[in-house]
């Protein structure tokens, strides 16, 4: 493995993602977990799978912006929204999936696609989930 550029640090304590708590060392993130509603829990707070899509599209978003400036392309807006799904599977266990969708201003669908396919070739949560789970990412141009 390469050289490490940043670890980030957080610990789950109490009952996990049913009323547990997370927080980073730094203590920059700390929330209360809860199951959500769909699954069978109380809702009211954050959990597992919505952190987990926060992250993606904050990098992946990250992404798209870096290889906008390598290949020198220019748009006037931009967002991504990360949808991670969870599902059973037969062996009585869960899995995840994951859609990315890539909202852009000023700029055409052709460039767009372009875009989101290179920054889904570069996404540190794209290669690690890729072949995991699967993923499917699309871009919207207005």
């Amino acid at each position: 493995m390469s050289e490490t550029l940043y670890t980030a640090v957080a610990t789950s304590t109490g009952d996990g993602r049913a009323g547990g708590r997370a927080a980073t060392d730094d203590g920059l993130l700390d929330v209360t977990l809860a199951i959500p509603k769909s699954m069978g829990g109380p809702g009211g707070a954050t959990n597992p799978e919505q952190l987990f899509a926060a992250g993606w599209a904050s990098c992946f978003h990250s992404a798209v912006k870096a290889v906008a400036a390598q290949q020198k392309v220019r748009f006037t807006d931009s967002a991504v929204v990360a949808e991670v799904s969870v599902h059973p599977t037969p062996e009585g266990g869960f899995t995840l999936s994951a859609a990315l969708h890539v909202e852009f201003g000023g700029l055409d669908q052709a460039a767009a696609d372009q875009l989101v396919q290179a920054a889904h070739a570069i996404c540190p949560y794209s290669n690690a989930t890729r072949g995991n789970i699967d993923v499917t990412v699309d871009a919207t141009v207005a």
